[in-house]
């Protein structure tokens, strides 16, 4: 049952319903946020008035008229999303999802996945999925520090110097990039100047691979995104998922939270 919040000085007890929503897989924190003021999420049959609601467990709580159960265990999931599927559940503009293209892709039997963290439209490669959202928050978090790695092919000329001097972060048009990783692969070969580049990044802020080899003066034509932490895109099929074992991921898992105490 949800707890009253006390005093400005209490903590009440329990957590609040987004962050049990989230991590029994049922939506994100923001979406959850949005049920809310849409009255969709009832706690005993009565319409869930704010966000600000504390629950020490999801009983009696429905969604949409559908009992929620409490949390699974985290899973993991590896999806190899090709261009042309926008990162989320549904569109207004009717393009097709991640989703559409994970019905085929994932045993029936599987939960409700959420992406961590996103691709953009013509950006492929390795894309993370879990149904715990505790998981997919800590995994999100720049504080986190959880590298990802991309290879991009670019179109213009640049030294490996000009790559280098990335591992002091760069500012564009007032947007501090941290620390980057990045190595010049090879050229295309012949005339076309096209140019293959790994870059690691830490903080995955909103294109943030694109910006910063534009800012040098370079053109992505294509983007692929190779490793998310410990966890590879390897010869994974375009358009097909995998479960990460349980013990890759649990190991995982205690090495973040450790880095995170230690932090």
């Amino acid at each position: 049952m949800p707890t009253n919040p006390g005093k400005s000085e209490d903590r009440p007890e329990g957590d609040r319903i987004a962050k049990l929503l989230a991590r029994a897989g049922v939506a994100s924190r923001r979406e959850i946020e949005r049920m809310i003021a849409d009255r969709r999420i009832t706690i005993d049959g009565k319409p869930v008035e704010t966000p600000a609601t504390f629950l020490t467990s999801l009983k009696g709580v429905s969604v949409d008229g559908k009992p929620v159960a409490g949390p699974e265990p985290a899973q993991l999931y590896a999806f190899h999303k090709p261009t042309g599927l926008i990162t989320a559940e549904r569109d207004p503009a009717g393009r097709a999802t991640i989703y559409d293209a994970l019905r085929n892709a994932l045993p029936k039997d599987t939960p409700r996945l959420m992406p961590i963290g996103r691709l953009d439209l013509n950006t492929e490669g390795l894309l993370l999925l879990t149904n715990d959202g505790g998981l997919k928050r800590l995994m999100e978090l720049p504080a986190s520090g959880v590298p990802r790695t991309y290879r991009a092919r670019a179109f213009g000329d640049v030294s490996q110097e000009q790559l280098e001097a990335l591992i002091e972060g760069v500012e564009i048009d007032g947007v501090r990039y941290g620390s980057i990783d990045a190595n010049l692969e090879r050229s295309g070969g012949g005339a076309s100047k096209n140019q293959w580049i790994e870059m690691t990044i830490t903080e995955g802020k909103n294109r943030e691979v694109r910006r910063v080899l534009e800012y040098l003066g370079l053109k992505v034509n294509r983007l692929i995104r190779t490793a998310y932490g410990p966890f590879m895109l390897g010869e994974l099929p375009r358009g097909q998922a995998a479960r990460i074992r349980k013990g890759d991921l649990d190991r995982f898992v205690s090495t973040l939270k450790r880095a995170k105490r230690e932090a």
